[in-house]
């Protein structure tokens, strides 16, 4: 059973994860520091790190609930999702992950859908098998240390990590990952590394 601390936290963080889906669909991003990719009607807000900005080694478990760490993907660009089933806007990206990451996934990305739910694996796991998400890789930091390390109010939360573990832009908020022209524009800044 949850505390009344837990339960303050939790729904901090759920009134954080939607105000910042709500921030990103109605507020431009900051000149110079800002990249769009157009589509539709929701654009996809990209928040640069101009320089790059390093990250922190970051720890969590995956599936087997073996250690891991953010430094093993260097070599390789992630997009780095924080997300928790609990998070409406989450759970709702989650299937677009999936398919970005079936898309683009491969030795040279990865999609890492960190999870910070407090429940670990016993609540991701149903829901990757819920919502059939199957190119994803299930990563759990069940200590939530990963939002606060990455100077995030909210969740979802998704940066792009270069080759050297150095965050190169970050979008606050859910976005349509899977559509073609968000795509295209991982592809070319890939293709630029």
């Amino acid at each position: 059973m949850m505390g009344k601390r837990a339960q303050l936290a939790v729904a901090l963080a759920i009134l954080a994860a939607a105000a910042a889906a709500l921030l990103v669909q109605w507020l431009p991003p900051r000149d110079g520091g800002g990249a769009r990719a157009e589509s539709g009607n929701a654009p996809l807000a990209v928040r640069r790190a101009e320089p790059p900005r390093p990250l922190p080694n970051l720890q969590f478990v995956d599936a087997e609930n073996r250690p891991r760490s953010l430094a093993e993907f260097r070599g390789r660009a992630v997009l780095l999702n924080l997300w928790a089933t609990w998070c409406a806007p989450c759970r709702a990206e989650m299937p677009a992950l999936d398919r970005l990451q079936a898309a683009l996934g491969g030795p040279g990305f990865e999609v890492v859908a960190l999870s910070i739910d407090r429940g670990g694996l016993a609540a991701v796991k149903p829901f990757f098998d819920e919502l059939d998400l199957r190119a994803l890789r299930i990563y759990v930091d069940p200590s939530a240390e990963a939002l606060g390390r990455l100077d995030s109010i909210g969740i979802p939360l998704t940066l792009f990590v270069d080759e050297q573990g150095r965050e190169r832009w970050r979008v606050p908020g859910p976005a349509p990952w899977d559509r073609a022209d968000v795509i295209d524009f991982i592809r070319r800044d890939l293709a630029a590394r």
